[in-house]
């Protein structure tokens, strides 16, 4: 404080910035989810079609899930799909079945009843995954009480829009911190609109340049195992030219285990119909006494009546075929497609590792299965494509490690530069990191003094990263250099114009050479 200003005597405080403005990493691994759910309400207000933040399935619950009344009434179902089992000549080749009694039967949804946001989610929190963003864009829609056309028939649920879905991405340009575009619905349309979707998700990650899209394929929860590459270029002529290293995309689907017993019961079986799953467990030619009773209770309960899930496990005694039909069509459910899964490991890889390592050669928790079984040779032709030069990142089985992530490529992977998932979202990160604390700036003069404090606040940064393992060379000199000032990234008229620009290198682990960031920040105008 100047001397003249002290009127009186007295004990006075000057205060003064003792630490230089410095950068901090930007979360890298915060998804956004779009898609359908229960509900989207809290104390009487709707959180439709608004991007919420949460960080447990503790708060996800208490907005997008249907509230619990008092005990005893039962907790209401999250999710309840609708399966029909229709009765094969012969033994199936698609789909999921089982054989009763000598015959076979097909386990076929009413596909206006399949969503998979809700266990998506499930999926990411098992995995690890910490704060997301959830975009509801509505509740689940009315069931067709058909069952689906046949078991080599794609599932398309015409309750899910492709108006709702670009709706909610269009509501995440307003939000910067989101770094995944996941939308597990996606594949539920038909396949014309699944591409325009994917098309709207890598175009506009790709100018936001915050996030990447992980996206899920049409046909690898069912896979052929001899034409599967079909669905695969499927996929690759889908998702158009622009913003390819902004995705990535994992095959096939993964058989998890986060629908567990009890979750699946009779209200779940030919649309509720009790008399059909009777014609089943309880037929004329071989009836079950036991059986038929509690079918009788269900369709004129007792009072007090039993619950549902009461009803459910004295059918499963009672009726061992019971027990085998919920099994199997708990297994049907438990077929997910795997990006909810993936952002979850993502997080768990940059906490542990750091973005800059690939996450792969890893498990994904909760995944008991694959629906096919890829070889090295099958491998080859997902990682690279003459053609189209989109890659697609397999999940694999291996006798005595399990079931690994086997493939770390975005989808551009003719690109030198941006093949590998590890580099661009390591990039992204510096990039919107130095974004960021460069605006500390933005009203200071355009002068030799802000920009030798913009070199220094990056260089110390980017000098931490490397000793992190995260930028390549033996020494800082090796690994990045941050040019900014008259004569090397202005002109003249840039500091007349208030411009400051800024040139940052760095060499990236992979591939080790650099890659060159830049970015212009408006200053206060000379004169």
């Amino acid at each position: 404080m100047p001397a003249l200003s002290l009127k009186t005597p007295g004990v006075y405080i000057e205060e003064r910035n003792g630490f230089p403005n410095s950068v901090v990493s930007v979360a890298t691994a915060v998804p956004a989810f779009i898609g359908y759910t229960p509900q989207a309400s809290y104390e009487g207000k709707s959180y439709t079609n608004i991007p919420m933040r949460v960080s447990s399935m503790d708060e996800f619950a208490a907005i997008f899930l249907l509230p619990s009344p008092l005990p005893p009434a039962p907790a209401p179902k999250q999710y309840s799909p609708e399966y029909y089992l229709a009765e094969q000549k012969s033994q199936p080749t698609a789909g999921s079945y089982l054989e009763l009694g000598g015959t076979f039967y097909s386990i076929l949804p009413d596909p206006y009843t399949i969503y998979y946001m809700y266990n998506s989610i499930r999926l990411f929190f098992q995995n690890g995954g910490g704060d997301v963003y959830i975009v509801s864009v509505g509740s689940y829609g009315d069931a067709s009480k058909k069952p689906l056309a046949g078991p080599s028939d794609p599932i398309i649920n015409p309750n899910v829009k492709l108006s709702d879905l670009t709706g909610g991405l269009e509501l995440l340009k307003n939000e910067t911190e989101p770094t995944m575009y996941i939308c597990p619905e996606a594949t539920l349309l038909s396949a014309e609109e699944n591409g325009t979707l994917m098309a709207a998700m890598l175009s506009q990650a790709s100018v936001m340049q915050t996030a990447i899209c992980l996206l899920d394929i049409i046909g690898g929860r069912d896979p052929d195992p001899i034409l599967f590459m079909d669905d695969i270029e499927a996929f690759r002529n889908s998702t158009g030219a622009n913003g390819l290293d902004s995705g990535a995309a994992y095959y096939p689907w993964v058989g998890t285990t986060i629908m567990q017993a009890g979750e699946i019961d009779f209200t779940n079986l030919f649309g509720g119909d009790v008399k059909a799953l009777g014609a089943l467990i309880n037929p004329p030619a071989e009836p079950n006494e036991v059986a038929g009773q509690i079918l009788d209770m269900i369709e004129s309960p007792p009072d007090p009546p039993l619950s549902n899930s009461q009803y459910s496990a004295a059918l499963s005694i009672a009726s061992p075929m019971y027990a085998n039909i919920l099994k199997y069509v708990t297994a049907d459910c438990n077929v997910l497609p795997p990006s909810g899964g993936m952002a979850g490991v993502y997080n768990v890889n940059d906490e542990q590792e750091g973005v800059w390592h690939a996450p792969a050669n890893t498990t994904m928790g909760s995944v008991a299965s694959l629906p096919i079984r890829l070889s090295d040779g099958q491998q080859e032709k997902l990682n690279v494509d003459a053609v189209s030069g989109k890659s697609v990142n397999a999940i694999r089985y291996f006798n005595g490690q399990g079931i690994l992530i086997w493939g770390a490529r975005t989808l551009d992977g003719n690109s030198n530069d941006w093949r590998y998932i590890s580099v661009r979202r390591t990039v992204t990160m510096l990039e919107q990191s130095v974004k960021l604390a460069a605006r500390a700036y933005v009203f200071e003069s355009n002068t030799a003094n802000t920009w030798g404090a913009v070199k220094s606040m990056i260089g110390s940064y980017l000098t931490n990263v490397w000793k992190a393992g995260g930028l390549m060379g033996s020494s800082p000199e090796e690994a990045f250099n941050v040019d900014v000032g008259l004569g090397s990234t202005m002109t003249e008229q840039d500091v007349l114009e208030g411009l400051m620009k800024v040139t940052v290198k760095v060499a990236i682990v992979r591939p080790a050479e650099f890659i060159v960031i830049t970015f212009e920040q408006q200053m206060p105008k000379s004169g």
